[in-house]
């Protein structure tokens, strides 16, 4: 499937707080390189307090990193999306290379799974 590279260092307001993505790594795995993101988010606009969390977008196996280009000159590449029998594997390797929380994983459907 195509995926579409998020910008970079680039803070996304939301109703609670904001959120940004710092980060653009691929993990190399024996069934091909896995292309994810890494970020943080933080909340200093809820009511109930201030707080914040890092964490990591997998968008799937690379199969065709930068393979294209958006007219706005994002980057497109062609992933398959990582196995749900690998989602222990993969959210421990991030979550010890970058002390996230949470590692979400792109489905095919584009809906996300995530892994606390």
């Amino acid at each position: 499937m195509e995926y579409v590279h998020p910008a970079l260092n680039e803070e996304t307001n939301a109703i609670a707080g904001h959120y940004t993505l710092i980060s653009e790594e691929v993990l190399p795995h024996e069934n091909g390189g896995i292309l994810y993101f890494v970020g943080c988010a933080h909340t200093d606009t809820s009511c109930c307090g201030l707080k914040g969390c890092g964490y990591a977008i997998v968008a799937g196996h690379a199969v065709g990193l930068c393979s294209a280009r958006t007219t706005d000159g994002r980057s497109v590449s062609q992933v398959v999306p990582v196995g749900e029998g690998l989602y222990r594997e993969i959210s421990r390797i991030i979550k010890e290379r970058h002390g996230v929380s949470q590692v979400h994983f792109v489905c095919e459907s584009g809906e996300k799974k995530v892994v606390y």
